[in-house]
């Protein structure tokens, strides 16, 4: 599935601010299941890009405006090849839970083991997880019961939560937002030695889905299986990800992968508006080159 990805950040502030440092984690990846063929980053006021792998291999671009501003406008446009196919089908059984204690002598998966800054590994956390995969034996299927348990028991409410909002506060309220199932799971799966990673990206809608969180930031988890790798998992909407997922970065929890984040000096009166659209090319459409991660520094970000 050919895809286009239009993510437009814009701040209006209530008055004059200066000294601002940013870093944006916009850019999808190139995976096997996922290509990107190109990649545009705006930014007004226009101001110079730099850019660099952070510790789990996410693409940053990184830039600073000194000069005074009233607005900020961070503008990426994507276009993306996805694979419409699982990376593993619902009835498998790869891996027994029995065997998943070694994946923490792992350096791919210890990080994703642990509790995180929005997630908590506890005992009763553990408790909660042994009801919600009664029966279950293998990782994989485990997985799969976790998903469906918060799809079945969480209502998805917009505004109920924040972007900051914990997964503690989450289980309380049993309600929130693609970004709390997420944390939510990846607790579920890190208490049963699961290694579970968040990921943040987007979701193409087509004319006949019927998805939660598409034209909007979205989040899923992927679960690591021996043997097999990283597969993706999205509770939110009680799917195994597919085409329908554009990838753009992954952590430990939203912490390690939000879009945009920096800080500036002036006032803290701020309007933030958000737009992100997902739109569907022509699949004859000949596709560019991947948008190569390791190219020398960026040219100076255009103006609109």
């Amino acid at each position: 599935m050919k895809l286009h990805v239009l993510h437009r950040t814009r701040f209006k502030y209530g008055a004059t601010v200066r000294e601002s440092y940013n870093e944006a984690r916009l850019q999808p990846v190139t995976t096997g299941a996922q290509v990107c063929h190109t990649f545009l980053l705006k930014i007004i006021p226009t101001t110079r890009l730099s850019h660099y792998f952070d510790f789990y291999l996410n693409y940053v671009h990184l830039f600073d405006i000194t000069q005074p501003h009233t607005e900020l406008v961070v503008e990426a446009n994507s276009t993306v090849t996805t694979d419409d196919t699982p990376p593993l089908a619902a009835a498998a059984t790869p891996a027994p839970l029995s065997a998943m204690d070694a994946c923490a002598r792992l350096d791919r998966c210890y990080d994703f083991l642990q509790s995180s800054t929005y997630v908590d590994v506890s005992a009763e956390l553990w408790r909660l997880a042994l009801d919600a995969t009664e029966g279950q034996t293998d990782a994989w299927q485990a997985a799969l019961a976790i998903m469906r348990h918060i799809h079945r028991h969480f209502r998805y409410q917009p505004l109920a939560t924040h972007v900051h909002t914990h997964m503690r506060d989450v289980l309380q309220a049993r309600a929130g937002v693609c970004q709390d199932f997420a944390h939510v799971m990846l607790g579920l799966c890190r208490a049963l030695k699961i290694p579970a990673r968040y990921v943040s990206g987007y979701l193409y809608n087509g004319p006949a889905d019927q998805l939660k969180g598409a034209q909007a930031s979205h989040a899923w988890v992927e679960v690591y299986l021996p043997a097999h790798g990283w597969c993706g998992l999205d509770p939110t909407n009680n799917r195994l990800t597919d085409g329908h997922y554009v990838k753009v970065a992954a952590g430990r929890d939203y912490a390690d992968v939000s879009p945009l984040k920096g800080t500036y000096r002036g006032t803290a009166k701020r309007q933030l508006t958000v737009e992100v659209l997902v739109t569907r090319l022509e699949e004859s459409e000949s596709p560019a080159a991947p948008a190569s991660p390791a190219e020398p520094e960026p040219a100076p970000a255009e103006s609109a």
